[in-house]
């Protein structure tokens, strides 16, 4: 006789059922792993992401290896039934916590890119919680015609390789492009530009981005000493001087986009590179209350 607290199994259930399981498991998991592998191997990407939707700038990066995992492990775990109903839970508990934080701070993330899956954008608006409850009812589906979970320890070892695989690409990104060799010129403000010469600070920005407006508003107030500074607007590049005006920061624009972002990639907008004798010390992604100025006294870019 079955346990009715392990729910029916799969020969007592309706095929309906059984089919509606089976097809809601699958898109919590396509949804959840991909989110999850996306911030695991885009980590100081979705640290700035993360800090743009108001998470404190000192947790952000430690915030995304964590969600990183637990999203990944929520898709894999509901792929399989002896593991669906952990899964499920897990993917509806995320998804719970995140609308009520959109939620607490609606009024100030209006608008605000909150794309989560690569081939999906999103923003904040209502539309986000209808998406977002529709997600939920899939993780429900997933979780209420399954069995009981079980095997505790093989969800734990799972838990264990999704967590190396996150720490080994975290090491990799964080040191992947150190002593990358500049080109060896590009242009700026129309002529030639020595990159391998000293100290360079490159920062790429977006003219109509406020965040952008910002860190250049906080680099204006540096004492840079003779470290020079080359801005790379991404879009727009017309409005690049009126930015650096905006900001009062004084700097080179160059517009070799391409060549710069092929040998210093970066995620988006603000990033910057620092560069001694035409090398890479350092790739910044935190542009917020506390970085970048700590890591550019480290490196001597700032007196």
């Amino acid at each position: 006789m079955n346990n009715m607290a392990d729910g029916p199994t799969q020969f007592d259930r309706p095929a309906w059922q059984t089919a509606a399981n089976w097809v809601s498991a699958i898109l919590v998991a396509a949804l959840f792993i991909s989110s999850g592998v996306w911030k695991i191997t885009s980590m100081t990407g979705w640290a700035v992401r993360l800090h743009q939707l108001l998470v404190p700038e000192n947790v952000t990066l430690p915030f995304t290896f964590a969600l990183g995992i637990a999203e990944t492990l929520a898709g894999i775990l509901v792929l399989f039934p002896r593991f669906r109903r952990w899964g499920a839970w897990l993917s509806a508990i995320l998804l719970v916590a995140f609308m009520i934080y959109v939620g607490i701070f609606y009024h100030q993330l209006t608008g605000a890119d909150c794309s989560c899956f690569p081939w999906m954008k999103r923003a904040i608006n209502p539309m986000f919680f209808v998406e977002d409850v529709a997600m939920l009812l899939l993780a429900v589906f997933a979780g209420i015609w399954t069995r009981r979970s079980a095997s505790l320890r093989a969800a734990v070892a799972i838990l264990g390789a999704i967590t190396v695989f996150a720490a080994v690409s975290l090491g990799v990104e964080l040191t992947a492009h150190k002593g990358t060799l500049a080109p060896p010129a590009i242009t700026v403000d129309g002529k030639p530009f020595n990159l391998r010469e000293g100290k360079v600070y490159i920062f790429y920005f977006d003219p109509e981005c406020l965040h952008c407006l910002d860190a250049a508003k906080k680099m204006s107030k540096m004492n840079w000493g003779d470290t020079k500074i080359v801005v790379v607007p991404v879009r727009v590049p017309q409005f690049a001087h009126d930015f650096l005006h905006d900001a009062s920061l004084h700097a080179g624009v160059s517009n070799d986009l391409e060549l710069l972002k092929k040998t210093f990639p970066f995620v988006s907008a603000p990033a910057a590179v620092a560069l001694e004798d035409g090398r890479e010390k350092a790739a910044i992604a935190q542009f917020g209350d506390i970085e970048p100025e700590p890591t550019l006294r480290k490196l001597k870019f700032i007196n």
